[in-house]
């Protein structure tokens, strides 16, 4: 059997050099992306998880069980600590802000009536995410959680 001499064998070598080194630098690019989203999605799943657990230990559940109410320490050593799956609690940052008070209601006067409103508690959790051998700067990730007071 005969077989005939491929004069395109340098083509493709070529071709391979030019096209190899993008598709590697696009596949690294989506796997890096891919990891940062992964990382924001655990930011905001912790946000809203102590924020939950903020809104339904509050006044109200002290009270009713005779456990303390939420503090800043106790959700993030029962709620965002156990949560961290990758991320490294060095570069994360939390805060948790009641807007009046760890109750559900409080009384506000509107045209010289007592009404009750609806308290909420607000919890931002940040994280500084450095891709180290690809970005200088680390980038960072942020979310927010409202939940009202619920209990």
């Amino acid at each position: 059997m005969l077989y005939r001499n491929n004069s395109r064998s340098g083509a493709s070598l070529v071709e391979f050099a030019i096209v190899g080194p993008i598709t590697f630098i696009i596949i690294l690019a989506i796997v890096i992306v891919g990891l940062g989203v992964f990382r924001y999605q655990e930011v905001a799943h912790l946000a809203r998880q102590a924020a939950r657990y903020a809104s339904v230990h509050g006044k109200q559940y002290a009270k009713d069980t005779g456990q303390p109410a939420a503090t800043q320490q106790s959700i993030y050593s029962n709620v965002i600590q156990p949560g961290l799956v990758i991320l490294d609690p060095n570069y994360l940052t939390y805060s948790v802000t009641w807007n009046t008070d760890n109750g559900q209601y409080h009384a506000a006067t509107q045209n010289n009536k007592d009404i009750f409103t609806t308290n909420t508690v607000t919890v931002t959790v940040t994280y500084q995410w450095a891709a180290q051998p690809f970005f200088s700067s680390p980038i960072t990730l942020q979310s927010t959680a409202t939940m009202p007071m619920s209990y």
